[in-house]
């Protein structure tokens, strides 16, 4: 069996790990676990003491709870080297299937604990530059990306309700075929930017309507969505990464309403509370900062950013 095959032996697997345990069988497997763990009690370093003897013990616990056959071990090794081989410095592919895994939003959802009315975090994704160019507010971060016009506006605050002034917004998303900047090889800078909060912690900018993209799949991640009959779309999401001192730093995206793919996003970045209106104005519909679109539709959207505290 490879994680390449598209069926599964759910009967073999089924009476694999349902088959009793003896005790004696139990008992050494046991003793061994308790001697890996037992190995790292020398470890200098409290952390990575606790983090290797976690690791082990959800491991082997892993192991033993499916009975898990040295077929189906060398299967995933051969997947892990595959992810590896793949992995360089345009792809990583080890965090595509920490993403496609729920992990990496777990990690996030840990990381980013519950404080009042803050906004949600979400997965930071692989498409980040840094030194994106700055725009005014009011401007427009496409960058000749293609895609609808969007105005986006909201306002940065704290969770007293205090606007937060001079707050810096950066910002980036896909164009309409589904690509970042990057992902082209001619060295574009569109469909990102950074801008600033106002007095009244304010921001507005025009971007594109998102739209839904596939991660990469034509990996050995890929592979395994196919497996398992999952689909490798993301729900179309414009991204934000909010810093202001003394607050504590929000990487977000919104989503659409509306999209048929916020249930399955194959990262599981899609929160309730990030799910936004982008409600689409007929041409000729006066733009907020009479930018004249000729005969193009346009949408816009309201995005309100609460900071938790910093620490």
């Amino acid at each position: 069996m490879t994680l390449d095959d598209t069926t599964t032996p759910a009967t073999a697997a089924a009476a694999a790990y349902a088959a009793p345990v003896s005790a004696e069988q139990r008992a050494r497997e046991e003793e061994l676990v308790a001697r890996v763990v037992a190995s790292f009690d020398g470890a200098e370093d409290e952390r990575l003491r606790i983090l290797l003897q976690s690791a082990v013990r959800h491991l082997h616990a892993f192991v033993r709870e499916v009975r898990l056959t040295e077929a189906e071990w060398a299967a995933g090794i051969d997947f892990l080297t595959a992810v590896g081989h793949l992995t360089d410095e345009r792809r990583q592919e080890f965090i595509l299937l920490s993403d496609t895994l729920g992990v990496s939003m777990q990690t996030i959802t840990v990381n980013n604990e519950a404080h009042g009315d803050a906004t949600e975090a979400t997965v930071f994704g692989p498409f980040f530059v840094e030194d994106a160019p700055h725009v005014e507010l009011g401007g427009d971060i496409a960058g000749g990306a293609s895609g609808q016009p969007c105005w986006v506006e909201g306002a940065v605050r704290d969770t007293t309700g205090a606007p937060v002034a001079g707050a810096r917004i950066e910002v980036w998303e896909a164009d309409e075929d589904g690509f970042y900047d990057v992902q082209y090889d001619d060295d574009r800078t569109a469909g990102r930017a950074h801008l600033f909060s106002d007095d009244d912690g304010g921001f507005r900018f025009w971007a594109v309507t998102p739209t839904p993209y596939p991660i990469p799949h034509d990996g050995p991640v890929g592979r395994m969505l196919a497996a398992t009959g999952r689909s490798p779309m993301r729900a179309s999401h414009l991204h934000f990464m909010v810093t202001a001192p003394g607050l504590r730093t929000l990487v977000t995206h919104i989503f659409v309403r509306g999209d048929e793919l916020l249930a399955s996003d194959s990262v599981f970045g899609v929160r309730d509370s990030l799910v936004k209106d982008f409600e689409e104005q007929p041409a000729g519909t006066p733009t907020p900062d009479g930018r004249d679109l000729g005969e193009r539709t346009w949408a816009r959207t309201r995005f309100d950013v609460v900071l938790a505290p910093g620490g």
